[in-house]
């Protein structure tokens, strides 16, 4: 894979914004696009140092883009940085001009980043078809904040009370239309283990058809490194390649 750094100005942000790319080395275009989020003490680098992600999609149709998420939790802030829009919506329209793309993307990750898979994809349907989260925050916008996690810097983002707003993937999965293909799994030994089968719950009550699975593992790069093969077989699967 050829491997680039692009830094570029993002009106959303009002700064420069940063974003990581794999791309297909003999591969012809027009390319399939999964983006990769990172988690809340990371930035764009950290699925190049810390996986075996370029191995794992070497020779395949497929760009990686892993843009930095800064501690935004992928949401447009009420008081902070627009990061929902910076990422879901300027950022693809930036890669539709620099590259071939075919239409339908994948959209992943993991903690912070893994919740903000499912908040984009979910907000933008009709761009994400399929979305992989590995240990989800997916108390984040739903409440109650964990004093030991955030405390007043998550309320800086989504508010004291952000139940049923657009940062509640439990409200989004209720009224997207369609419904973005999901997959998403944790670690028996995460401390966000209940925030996944309390999801996984959810969605088994409003019929919001998807994969849930728990392995082995913590809150760690050991965990994701290992499990991301399981996401990227799934958005394989959806994106039909």
């Amino acid at each position: 894979m050829a491997t680039l750094d692009l830094d570029y100005f993002s009106p959303a942000l009002t700064k420069m914004q940063r974003v990581s790319l794999l791309v297909p080395e003999f591969v012809d275009p027009p390319f399939h696009v999964l983006i990769q989020l990172h988690g809340l003490s990371d930035d764009e680098s950290a699925w190049r140092r810390r996986s075996l992600i370029e191995r794992r999609v070497e020779g395949l149709p497929l760009l990686v883009a892993m843009p930095d998420g800064g501690r935004g939790f992928y949401c447009d802030a009420l008081q902070g940085y627009a990061y929902g829009t910076a990422i879901g919506v300027e950022l693809p329209v930036l890669l539709e001009q620099w590259f071939r793309l075919k239409p339908g993307w994948a959209i992943g990750g993991h903690s912070m980043g893994g919740y903000g898979a499912a908040r984009l994809a979910m907000t933008y349907p009709n761009r994400f078809v399929s979305v992989a989260c590995h240990s989800g925050a997916f108390h984040f916008g739903h409440g109650p904040y964990r004093e030991d996690e955030l405390g007043a810097e998550g309320m800086l983002v989504a508010g004291e009370s952000p139940r049923g707003g657009p940062n509640d993937v439990y409200a989004l999965s209720r009224a997207v239309s369609p419904r973005p293909k999901l997959r998403f799994d944790c670690g028996v030994d995460d401390y966000v283990l209940e925030s996944n089968r309390t999801l996984h719950s959810h969605l088994v009550e409003i019929g919001y058809g998807h994969e849930y699975v728990e392995f082995e593992g913590g809150h760690n790069w050991d965990y994701w490194d290992c499990h991301f093969p399981d996401a990227l077989a799934f958005h394989r699967m959806n994106l039909g390649f």
